[in-house]
């Protein structure tokens, strides 16, 4: 029987993509695992494989198409010498539940953060939603299906999702609530007039711009900001970081200053846990670990992977990790689980000369941290007027779980931290 290939659902909150390239053309013979094409998500564009085997009988979307609905049939796998104009039966409802956090009142937008959804554990007489592929090396591994994460469409464990996995007992599923809903229900975009008297050009924006720009007016729209800014003099940071790049250059480690800053804020974080919440609605969520979202640039915009538990890695360990995220994001080959979620973000603009600014919260976070430029400046030291090398670090917290005064402490923290570091690799 023809199998349908749909537009897949590459992260939770995805609802339509553009078809960038398909990999194969009809009359190709695939299996499990093979690559099928590479889809555009509002984030990455990632790689869509083959869960069955058969021949590219039909391709009914063609290559470059945008706004392809999750769900639309793309493509008609056939088994050889199968017609592909056979009628596809109305496939099955999955007997695999999901696990999904999710506020009635909020927007799909913004549950961007909401971890992936879980193929629960098999009771008696189901079936894992699962690939052959993923089934043969969880087999290999001693992995149980039952305890991963599935990141295919509607859940369905595949083959990346075994290779990253441990032969461990599950940890119990994580929840996560999404901010309420602003924006009025079935509110029309805005349209912008402009002079087309003036020489100019239009360019069709991407999905990830497109998101960027929503979640961006949403955030402002919603989350009542609260700036708090420190100066934080730099010093023995930057001596500290001298040093270890020193004893770390026979392992191919270099720190960057944006390393040990993740650092900081992650361990502030933990000093701080009045900091490192949602607000969600009724609730106020509270998280025991500190994920640091770190803001990259990459063509067509802005994506934030993630360094879990932070403030319990080494800063090598940061070093490398956000190295190998960073590279990923720009090539487009982060999973969603590696840029959706976090407990807090740090952007640094110093690069660019920046001396300070305030950003905008990344719902559902709490904060986000604004790191601008270190520079030379007047500065009293020991009651004397003299030369240091200072930065400007601005926080801006949601007001509506965050008070001022928890604020104030987190950025005391993190600039205690900085100006006396051996704390950050004690």
């Amino acid at each position: 029987m023809p199998i349908e290939i749909k537009m897949p659902a590459l992260s939770p909150t995805m609802e339509e993509g553009t078809l960038s390239k398909w990999l194969v053309k009809e009359g190709d013979t695939v299996k499990s695992g093979d690559l099928l094409a590479e889809i555009e998500t509002d984030k990455a564009t990632m790689e869509f494989e083959a869960i069955d085997e058969g021949i590219v009988s039909k391709i009914l979307i063609a290559e470059g198409t945008d706004n392809v609905k999750v769900g639309t049939v793309i493509a008609v796998i056939a088994e050889e010498g199968e017609d592909a104009n056979t009628p596809v039966p109305a496939p099955k409802a999955s007997a695999t539940p999901t696990l999904k956090a999710e506020a009635a009142a909020a927007p799909k937008a913004a549950a961007a953060a909401a971890a992936p959804t879980v193929a629960a554990p098999a009771a008696s007489g189901e079936r894992v939603n699962a690939s052959p592929l993923a089934r043969r090396i969880a087999a290999d591994k001693g992995v149980d299906l039952g305890s991963v994460a599935g990141s295919g469409p509607n859940g369905r464990i595949v083959r990346a999702d075994i290779e990253d996995a441990k032969p461990a007992a599950a940890p119990a599923p994580k929840t996560e609530a999404a901010a309420p809903a602003a924006a009025a229900p079935g509110a029309k975009p805005v349209t912008v007039a402009y002079d087309e008297t003036i020489p100019h050009s239009v360019e069709k924006l991407s999905n990830m711009r497109k998101t960027i720009a929503r979640r961006l007016s949403e955030a402002k729209a919603t989350v009542p900001h609260i700036y708090l800014t420190v100066d934080v003099r730099l010093d023995a940071l930057l001596k500290l970081r001298g040093d270890l790049n020193a004893s770390l250059a026979s392992r191919g480690v270099k720190l960057s200053v944006n390393d040990l800053l993740v650092k900081a804020l992650a361990v502030a974080l933990t000093q701080v846990p009045k900091c490192n919440v949602t607000f969600a609605g009724d609730n106020l969520v509270s998280y025991t670990r500190a994920d640091i979202s770190v803001a990259v640039s990459i063509p067509g915009g802005l994506i934030t992977p993630i360094v879990k538990d932070a403030a319990n890695k080494g800063v090598a360990a940061i070093a490398t990790e956000i190295k190998d995220l960073a590279a990923r994001a720009k090539d487009g080959k982060l999973k969603p689980e590696e840029y959706q979620g976090g407990t807090a973000s740090i952007s640094n603009m110093g690069m660019f000369g920046i001396k300070q600014f305030d950003a905008v919260i990344n719902p559902p976070q709490g904060m986000i941290l604004a790191i601008g430029a270190g520079e030379k400046r007047p500065y009293v030291i020991d009651d004397a007027l003299g030369i240091a090398t200072i930065m400007s670090a601005t926080g801006s917290f949601d007001h509506r779980a965050i008070d001022g005064a928890d604020g104030a402490q987190l950025m005391k923290a993190f600039k205690e931290l900085v100006e006396s570091p051996l704390g950050l690799v004690a």
